[in-house]
Order: C-alpha cells, then structure tokens, then sequence
C-alpha cells in the first residue's frame, strides 16, 4: 500500500483539455506522481498492467470499453491498486456499478481539486472516499433495493479465494491452486473481508459456510 510521501497515480480520460487540468493539479502535489495517462477503457488496463499505480482515475464514458468494464478489469489484475472514479455521472445505478466492480472512490467532476486530491490520498490509504452528494444517493438507492445474496458482491477471482479459504487453505495455498502471488491472494481477501462486511478471515469462512460456498 502506498504511503502518504509517495502516490504513484495513472489519469485516463478521453477529455484531452480535463485530462490536462487534472494533469497539472496533481504536478502541484509533492506526494503525487502520474506515471501513466490515457483515454480509454482499454488503455487504462494496460497502463495498469505496465505501471502497478497505487491509484488509477477512471472516467465513466469512455471509447473501448469504458471505465466500468476497466475498473472490473482492473480490480482483478492488479487488485492492489485503487480505482477511483472521477465522472461527470451523478447516476445512482453507475456509482452502485462502480462500487461493485472494485472502485472505492467516486467523485464527480463538478468537484474542486482538493477533493480530488483529498479522494487519492484517502484510497491510496486504503480508506473509500465518495462525493458526498453522491454518498447520500447511494444511500437512497440502497434502500429503494432488495436485499441481496453478500456473495453476489464478489468478483468470479474472490469467490475462489474465498471457496478455497473456506476449505481450510493458507494463503500459500491458494496463490498455488491460482496462480497468484501470495501478496495478491492478500489483497483479495481484504477486498473479500470489505464486501462481506466481515472482520477476520474466519468470519468470512464461515460465512460462506453457511451461504453454501465451500
């Protein structure tokens, strides 16, 4: 996780003259380090992939598949890096989307640039941050909905991790059985542990225990 003397950040937006105004507020900041720019969905899961920023910004509507389809993407391959989205949708379905796909920022264009700043530092900390206008539509929207299986909530990759955890696996373990790096395992448990709104790895395994997972 990044620390606050150091964010190395990717901005990808298919606005050229924003994208270049959010460009220069973050060169203001001593903290902050853009590695990467973009303006599409698909260049930003490669940027990902090239640069492994702690903090990537996504726009919504986007050419090649859109920052949604980028964030799921993303959240998957590099699950260490925090998405935030930086929109001009202030739709409740597209912040529930986002959230659901792994973003754990929101903030909407109309925002100052501290907020903005403010947004980065607080996810590349490991916090969520939301525009707080939007913070009560998502309330709103949340309630206007059924309630739902918790596992839904999860990625196909953190239902495996999960599964596996449920069974009795180390994190070892499960890095072995998927191919992935013991660091990673970790960070899709702690992305797990958020969803389900649970403390501890037990907690979790018995959850899905109980909802038929393991």
């Amino acid at each position: 996780m990044a620390t606050m003397a150091h964010i190395r950040i990717v901005v990808v937006d298919d606005h050229p003259l924003f994208r270049q105004g959010v460009l220069f507020t973050l060169s203001r900041e001593p903290d902050i380090e853009v590695v990467g720019e973009g303006e599409s969905g698909r260049q930003a899961v490669e940027l990902v992939q090239r640069y492994r920023p702690d903090v990537v910004l996504l726009d919504i509507t986007m050419p090649e598949g859109g920052g949604l389809s980028a964030a799921a993407q993303i959240t998957q391959i590099a699950p260490e890096t925090a998405v935030v989205m930086l929109t001009a949708s202030e739709e409740g379905d597209d912040l529930l989307t986002a959230m659901k796909a792994g973003a754990r920022g929101y903030v909407v264009k109309g925002a100052g640039a501290s907020e903005v700043v403010t947004a980065i530092r607080a996810v590349a900390q490991g916090a969520a941050y939301i525009t707080p206008k939007m913070a009560g539509q998502l309330v709103v929207e949340m309630t206007r909905r059924p309630a739902q299986d918790p596992l839904d909530e999860l990625t196909e990759r953190e239902r495996q991790v999960l599964e596996l955890v449920a069974q009795g696996h180390s994190n070892k373990e499960i890095g072995d059985r998927l191919s992935l790096a013991e660091k990673t395992v970790k960070h899709y448990m702690t992305s797990v542990l958020q969803k389900l709104h649970v403390r501890s790895r037990l907690e979790a395994a018995l959850l899905a225990q109980k909802l038929g997972l393991s």
